[in-house]
């Protein structure tokens, strides 16, 4: 079904996907890499985490993780 899309002013994009209209697929294009300590990442309205001494030693020897280049 056509759409019909009026005057539009996009000032700015980050991280997500802007779409006017009609579209068989959309496939947004990304990749990051987090390190987080122990209970670093828990979310929610109350939390306990009893750690004592949380460390977070990385050591990443992939040269590349997820290549996303040639998937446009």
């Amino acid at each position: 079904m056509p759409a019909i899309v009026g005057p539009v002013q996009v000032m700015q994009v980050s991280g997500g996907v802007v779409q006017f209209g009609d579209s068989l697929a959309l496939s947004p294009k990304s990749a990051s890499k987090t390190f987080l300590g122990s209970g670093a990442s828990n979310t929610g309205a109350i939390i306990f985490t009893a750690n004592g001494v949380s460390g977070n030693n990385v050591l990443d020897l992939n040269g590349v993780d997820q290549p996303i280049a040639g998937n446009n």
